[in-house]
């Protein structure tokens, strides 16, 4: 696995997947560069803080749902993108979007999400 997919990988379910802050707050750590944005159609966040608590008011506002990939990762050295699922554990989606990682220095520096409308 690339450090691409692997960084992409993280971004999904270690970190917007991960209802434990804990183990949520590590995985930002060794994602993310510190100045990291993160944006999608609420708006944009930056810094460690911000993906945390991005991460947690989606998870807290969902109980029971879960993050899945639902396709391979695309990835070159310094951009890669990743589709998702988001919905109640078993069942079908209520949300699907891919998310677009900009990579710099072996940490995701930008992360922009768009979702099926």
């Amino acid at each position: 696995m690339s450090d691409a997919e692997t960084l992409m990988r993280a971004n999904l379910l270690e970190v917007f997947n991960e209802r434990d802050a804990e183990r949520r707050a590590a995985a930002i750590a060794r994602t993310y560069s510190d100045d990291v944005v993160f944006s999608d159609p609420e708006g944009e966040v930056v810094g460690h803080a911000a993906i945390g608590e991005k991460a947690r008011g989606l998870l807290d506002g969902a109980p029971g749902f879960v993050f899945t990939p639902s396709g391979p990762i695309y990835a070159g050295p310094d951009l890669a993108c990743l589709t998702w699922e988001f919905g109640p554990e078993g069942q079908a989606p209520v949300v699907r979007g891919i998310d677009i990682g900009s990579i710099e220095g072996g940490l995701l520096v930008k992360v922009r999400t768009l979702v099926v409308t």
